[in-house]
């Protein structure tokens, strides 16, 4: 494949990693929903959970479907239904709506993180492959980093955060007709072989037991973190909504900025060493969250712990394909699936935080991190 070719197929992937990204704008959604609705932090955050449930549901079900219909058709159904996800809150916004809309855009992103990786694997050179992925991933973050920052200045300067929606619902139709007008339409079925059982028999393994769950809280914490950070500011320093979501940008910039540095980094360092100092890092900074009240802190804390876990995820994933790469289709199957951590820890993050303090709340995040030190641990052991 030439280079103008090999670029031409590209690009329409990589931006459908940016409308992948817009999964992650539940966070500051949540904090706008829960004001115009007077919603309590229980209610609020059925909204993740809404999102994430469906990784659990439709990860296995996309790799059977992506082996029956081909990558390509695959993710233009996940960007089709994110399109319709983003239209549904502007034709209707009542809460029951919006949990319909969020519902659909999990679904979508399901389908989506599933196929696209395999499709942006599929059209570069073999020696791409790493560099381009982990360009994908960044362009992701970036996506991320931007939600609450148009969000915001929806708000602010045209007086309404939900044309944040219409923005999104344009950018993800153009990606699904990018798709389909510019990637071949010669992609063979039937080349991920993925069932049920074969899938959740993987997890007898206890390595990929344990990956799984680190892939579980890791996400737990991410989501968690992006849902309670504006209203914790709040809580800590009485900032307005609209200054507080900065918070989720910060949060979201350091881990792109993480994500960068970490794709060069992990070439120099051993994955297992930076997971642990990862860990770690973020462990002391998140406890240091916890504690301070000064504005500056709070900020510089949202930002170390968003750096330190930027690079988390791909450690794991690539843990769990290289521990048996013949069963590399239903590891990452399973692996996404773990995506759904992000609809398990924010709801009982909201329980603790109704019951006894959002600090409280937050404070869940810390047994995630104490989880994911002691797998390094682990992994540290069993890899000397």
């Amino acid at each position: 494949m030439n280079t103008r070719h090999e670029n031409r197929i590209v690009y329409p992937i990589l931006f459908g990693f940016f409308v992948m990204g817009f999964v992650d704008m539940v966070g500051i959604a949540t904090n706008y929903i829960k004001e115009d609705f007077a919603l309590s932090d229980t209610a609020a955050n059925l909204l993740p959970m809404t999102v994430f449930l469906w990784f659990a549901v439709f990860s296995i079900p996309t790799g059977v479907l992506m082996g029956k219909i081909g990558k390509k058709y695959t993710v233009i159904t996940a960007l089709a239904v994110t399109s319709v996800a983003m239209l549904m809150p502007i034709l209707s916004y009542s809460f029951l709506n919006l949990l319909f809309a969020f519902a659909m855009l999990g679904i979508g992103n399901t389908i989506l993180q599933v196929s696209l990786n395999p499709m942006l694997a599929g059209v570069v050179s073999a020696g791409k492959v790493a560099s381009t992925l982990t360009l994908g991933q960044f362009i992701k973050s970036i996506s991320s980093f931007l939600g609450p920052v148009i969000a915001g200045a929806a708000a602010a300067f045209l007086g309404d955060w939900k044309l944040t929606f219409v923005l999104y619902a344009v950018l993800s139709v153009l990606s699904t007709f990018w798709i389909y007008y510019s990637i071949p339409q010669d992609e063979r079925g039937g080349e991920v072989r993925t069932g049920f059982s074969s899938t959740l028999s993987m997890l007898k393994d206890k390595k990929i037991r344990v990956l799984f769950l680190g892939i579980l809280f890791i996400v737990g914490i991410d989501v968690g973190l992006n849902t309670t950070i504006p209203n914790y500011l709040i809580a800590r320093t009485d900032m307005p909504l609209s200054a507080a979501g900065l918070g989720s940008s910060l949060y979201f910039a350091f881990r792109t900025i993480g994500t960068f540095s970490g794709a060069l980094l992990l070439t120099r360092i051993k994955p297992r060493l930076y997971f642990r100092g990862s860990v770690w890092v973020a462990i002391l900074a998140f406890l240091f969250l916890l504690f301070v009240q000064v504005p500056w802190g709070l900020f510089a804390s949202i930002s170390v712990v968003g750096f330190a876990c930027s690079s988390v995820f791909p450690i794991l994933f690539s843990y769990a394909l290289q521990h048996k790469p013949d069963r590399s289709n239903e590891i990452s199957a399973l692996m996404i699936m773990g995506v759904s951590g992000g609809a398990l820890v924010p709801p009982v993050m909201g329980i603790i935080s109704d019951g006894f303090g959002v600090t409280a709340g937050l404070s869940l995040l810390l047994f995630c991190l104490l989880y994911l030190a002691a797998l390094s641990m682990m992994l540290h052991e069993k890899n000397k």
